[in-house]
């Protein structure tokens, strides 16, 4: 519950906010600058909120999320970085209504975040998508279809796409020193405690609930399916192949160089942990082929104190005549022919967040696209859904990837979409 000192706060941010009448602190002209507004502020929005407030090409015009004690800790954040204070708001559509708003961050949970985005780009708004980028694989295409429509510009949230280390493993694997390389694997390896069952209590003072349920079926509140727990219910999240599991992905399909949709894939997952409560498997492992014969494998174990390779998420690539090990910690290592013998390495690069956003806003001004567009954001979690569904239905998929459907499977082609509830569904035609 939120204290009565925190409530004045942010009736005082509101209201200042509004009002609008503290100087700007930076250097950089009004006209230059950047008008962003960041939806969703616990998690990665707050860390995103953190760097871009700080840079003088930018002005955080409003702040919203649903729960009221979210935005007092985000306000605080740009009072202390001692920019002008943002108008704050609980329901999105303020912010998608202003047109003084350009760009738009959207860190809420994954049944979000395509209902979110593709209104703001209706309203002429580019958007900072954190990943994954859809919660079911027709989101995807839509998100593409609308930013070309509209001409806007969209940042997928794998900030990976934007690191020292993966430019320079990038040359390497361009270089032809590891041959043809013929399948990449993504891992995610980490313990990952379930929460034990909760009962269903009142919503929490100063939370909009039926917001944050938003395009979800109507339940009562339960903190394990509200803040960061949430991911692990197929209502709101992707699991673990679509949390840290989506980097890894995407870095995957990127080294093994495919811009397409595999045309085969199997999965198996299961519980290993009995114990605590999750709708998703805490293993996982998944096969995608594509044509040509390149294969793309995905591998999840939440039950384990320890990693791969000495990593909790990373990548191989293996080629013709060598392989590389990469990790999105900063860090990859060639091995070359029968021996291993060590060829090029590099390690200790700085987390890329800073240098991902940077890209953003530049493409918001350039318009030039991003390093992660909506059609790769797309072609990624699409493996993330594709490995989900054949998880699901317990059988190998054939998959046409310019029809984007799954042949002669009418079970796992309703699998790719869902329902929503009103009044949050997305247009068919964007």
């Amino acid at each position: 519950m939120m204290n009565l000192s925190r409530r004045r706060f942010l009736r005082g941010a509101v209201a200042i906010g509004a009002l609008g009448s503290l100087p700007r602190l930076t250097s950089a002209a009004p006209g230059d600058q950047v008008v962003l507004a960041s939806i969703g502020l616990n998690g990665m929005g707050h860390h995103h909120l953190g760097h871009l407030a700080a840079r003088s090409d930018v002005r955080i015009a409003c702040l919203c999320d649903v729960d009221d004690r979210v935005l007092g800790r985000s306000a605080e954040t740009v009072k202390k970085i001692g920019r002008e204070p943002p108008r704050l708001v609980r329901d999105f559509r303020h912010v998608i209504d202003d047109t003084s708003i350009d760009a738009v961050v959207v860190a809420t949970p994954h049944h979000w975040h395509v209902p979110i985005a593709v209104r703001a780009i209706h309203a002429g708004k580019d958007v900072y998508l954190e990943k994954p980028a859809s919660h079911v694989f027709a989101e995807g295409r839509l998100l593409v279809e609308a930013a070309r429509k509209h001409g806007r510009i969209v940042q997928h949230g794998t900030q990976t796409r934007s690191s020292e280390v993966t430019a320079r493993a990038g040359e390497v694997l361009r270089s032809g020193i590891l041959g043809e390389i013929k399948t990449s694997k993504a891992w995610n390896v980490q313990r990952i405690v379930p929460q034990k069952p909760r009962a269903d209590e009142p919503v929490p003072e100063g939370v909009d609930y039926d917001m944050w349920l938003g395009p979800a079926p109507k339940r009562p509140f339960n903190r394990n399916r509200f803040h960061r727990t949430w991911r692990h219910y197929r209502d709101y999240g992707n699991g673990d192949i679509g949390d840290d599991g989506a980097h890894d992905i995407d870095i995957a399909r990127w080294g093994l160089g495919v811009d397409t949709h595999p045309v085969r894939i199997t999965a198996h997952g299961s519980r290993v942990d009995l114990k605590g409560e999750r709708e998703y498997p805490d293993n996982m492992m998944v096969a995608y082929q594509y044509e040509g014969n390149r294969v793309l494998i995905y591998e999840d174990r939440i039950w384990t104190p320890y990693g791969m390779h000495g990593f909790d998420s990373g990548n191989a690539f293996y080629g013709t005549e060598g392989y590389m090990i990469f990790s999105r910690r900063g860090y990859f290592q060639v091995y070359l022919g029968r021996d291993e013998k060590k060829g090029p390495g590099a390690s200790g690069h700085p987390p890329p967040s800073v240098a991902h956003e940077g890209n953003f806003i530049e493409c918001v001004r350039s318009r030039k696209q991003p390093v992660a567009p909506a059609e790769a954001a797309h072609l990624s979690c699409g493996l993330i859904h594709l490995g989900e569904v054949a998880y699901r239905v317990g059988r190998v998929l054939r998959f046409d990837p310019r029809a984007e459907q799954v042949i002669d499977d009418r079970e796992a082609n309703a699998l790719l979409t869902k329902g929503y509830r009103e009044p949050w569904g997305i247009p068919e035609t964007v």
